[in-house]
C-alpha cells in the first residue's frame, strides 16, 4: 500500500478551492502518506505548514494551466514557491512555441525553471499531450531531458483530455528508464493507476487519491 501511495500526488487545483479544503487535502495526504499534495501557488505556504514534520511534499504548478507566461515569470514563480515551502514544481511548457516548431524556446523555458529550482525542488514538465501530435510529444520530452528536468507529465487536467496509456508509453520510450513520468488527468481508480504504472508511469496526479487507496484496500491481489 505504501508503494502505491507514494505514486500519488493528491491534487486540488480548482479555482474555488477554499482554505478548509486545502487543509483537508493535506490531512488526507498525511493519513495515506501520499507523495505530495499538488495545489496552486497561493496555497503553498498553507500546505507546507500543514505538512511540516511529515514526508509528504508540497507540490505546486507554474505557468498553469496554459504555459503561456514568459520564462522570467515562470522562474520567479518557481523561486517564490520554493521560498514558501514547495518541494516539487509542475511547470507547463510553452505549448505555442512547440506547435511552432521552436524547440529551442521550449528547452530554454524549461531550463529557466530548472535553474530557478536550483536543486531545491524536483521539476516536472507538463507537455499537455491532448494538444500535441506524437512527433510534438517526442520533441517536448526531448526538450525536458535536455533541460535536465526530473519528470515529464502528461496533462494539466484543464485542457481537452488527460492521460492515456499510449502517451505514457511514448513518453517513457523517449525519456528512458531513469527519468520520472507522471500521468495526470482522468486517473480516478486503482485500475487506472495500474494501467498507467504498467505503461511506465512512476507518479500519478489525481484528485481521487482516497478512492484509489480505498480500492487498493479492497484488492487483495495488489
Amino acid at each position: 500500500m505504501t508503494t502505491v501511495a507514494k505514486m500519488i500526488d493528491h491534487t486540488l487545483l480548482k479555482a474555488d478551492a477554499t482554505k478548509e479544503q486545502i487543509i483537508a487535502l493535506c490531512k488526507e495526504a498525511k493519513d495515506y502518506s501520499f507523495a505530495s499534495v499538488c495545489i496552486n501557488p497561493a496555497w503553498v505556504e498553507t500546505a507546507a505548514r500543514e505538512l511540516q514534520g511529515t514526508d509528504v511534499k508540497t507540490c505546486t504548478v507554474i505557468g498553469f494551466p496554459l504555459g503561456a507566461s514568459t520564462s522570467a515569470v515562470k522562474a520567479f514563480e518557481t523561486k517564490d514557491a520554493i521560498a514558501n515551502g514547495a518541494g516539487e514544481i509542475d511547470m507547463v511548457i510553452n505549448i505555442g512555441a512547440l506547435k511552432s516548431g521552436d524547440t529551442d524556446t521550449v528547452r530554454r523555458d524549461i531550463e529557466a525553471v530548472v535553474e530557478a529550482a536550483g536543486g531545491n525542488a524536483a521539476v516536472k514538465v507538463i507537455i499537455e499531450t491532448s494538444l500535441l501530435t506524437d512527433e510534438e510529444k517526442r520533441a517536448a520530452c526531448e526538450c525536458a531531458v535536455n533541460a535536465k528536468a526530473d519528470f515529464v507529465k502528461t496533462s494539466t487536467g484543464f485542457s481537452t483530455g488527460g492521460a492515456t496509456k499510449e502517451d505514457v508509453k511514448l513518453m517513457r520510450a523517449v525519456v528512458g528508464p531513469a527519468m520520472g513520468v507522471k500521468a495526470s488527468g482522468g486517473v480516478r481508480s486503482l485500475e487506472d493507476l495500474k494501467m498507467m504504472k504498467e505503461a511506465g508511469a512512476t507518479r500519478i496526479g489525481a484528485s481521487s487519491g482516497v478512492s484509489i487507496m480505498e480500492g487498493l484496500q479492497a484488492d487483495s491481489d495488489y
